[in-house]
């Protein structure tokens, strides 16, 4: 397993210093943020370390040999947008941008692209999923072509009541993923594994880690603290920001130990790599930075350097 972070915490940073950051803090490896260049629609996104509108060979190559020099890799690219949404217009804009991440991925020597499969949150699941395996078909069939495998992110992104009730991701459990990986039956479609995601639907987050074993194309470190006294208080049918907080791994509810412990089980050999959400860590470059070397100190009692 080889331990990495996910670059759009370090949002203010070009690529070449992020690597170096990652280097420097002994990292593995980076999930560059691909999305199009232009204004953030939310947080952690919006972020450009590698535009891959403009991306050639030749500036892939250097990226590439300037990870050399490092030591340290590029473990996925990562798009995370709404190919279903409501609004045609982005859903449009998200997958035409989406194929362009997943055409840059070979000129990098890659085959790992990061994403949400999408949902639109006005539609029931049975409503809307003749739309779902129409909008990914081709999509899948792209990744095949270029040997690309797309992890798909198990976050709900439910954050405002214009969401709700289901949010801007529609796989988020276990019986979504079945009829998913039914539906769109493919090799290079599976999961990016966030166990996070998991523990404030109050859901085992080890399980499906065992089952879907062949799903697990890459990891997310990311902890959660479930506040119980203000669950009691508003209840699972709340906003999730209203009962739980997101946080460094070592800071939540996750043993991190049994995490890696199950992945090495299944025979996972990939990338974990930490996304920093925790406001506590993000007032400044500094914090920010204490942030990936404080994720690193815990996991690397799990996660040795190869």
């Amino acid at each position: 397993m080889k331990l990495g972070f996910v670059s759009a915490i370090l949002d203010d940073l070009e690529l070449p210093e992020v690597l170096r950051i990652a280097a420097g803090e002994g990292y593995d490896c980076v999930e560059v943020a691909c999305w199009p260049k232009g204004k953030a629609e939310r947080r952690y996104a919006g972020v450009t370390h590698i535009d891959v509108e403009t991306l050639t060979a030749a500036k892939a190559e250097e990226i590439n040999d300037l990870c050399d020099e490092l030591g340290v890799g590029i473990s996925a690219l990562g798009y995370y947008v709404n190919p279903l949404s409501p609004d045609r217009a982005e859903a449009e804009a998200s997958v035409a941008h989406l194929r362009k991440v997943i055409e840059a991925a070979p000129l990098l020597g890659l085959n790992t692209v990061g994403t949400f499969i999408g949902r639109n949150w006005t539609q029931s699941v049975d409503a809307q999923w003749p739309r779902l395996v129409e909008t990914w078909k081709p999509i899948v069939a792209l990744a095949e072509e270029k040997g690309v495998r797309l992890g798909i992110e198990n976050c709900p992104m439910l954050f405002s009541m214009d969401e709700w009730p289901g949010g801007k991701n529609i796989a988020t459990s276990p019986a979504i993923w079945r009829r998913l990986f039914e539906s769109l039956p493919s090799d290079n479609l599976g999961l990016n594994y966030d166990p996070s995601h998991m523990v404030w639907q109050r859901m085992d987050w080890l399980r499906p880690m065992r089952e879907f074993a062949d799903k697990l194309f890459h990891t997310h470190a990311k902890d959660c603290r479930v506040d119980v006294e203000r669950l009691n208080d508003v209840g699972i049918l709340a906003l999730p920001p209203a009962y739980h907080t997101p946080k460094l791994p070592g800071l939540g509810d996750i043993q991190w130990g049994a995490f890696v412990g199950v992945l090495a089980d299944v025979g996972f050999d990939g990338a974990v790599c930490v996304e920093v959400e925790d406001r506590a860590y993000e007032g400044s470059p500094a914090k920010r930075l204490r942030s990936l070397r404080l994720s690193a100190t815990h996991l690397r009692q799990f996660i040795p350097k190869p």
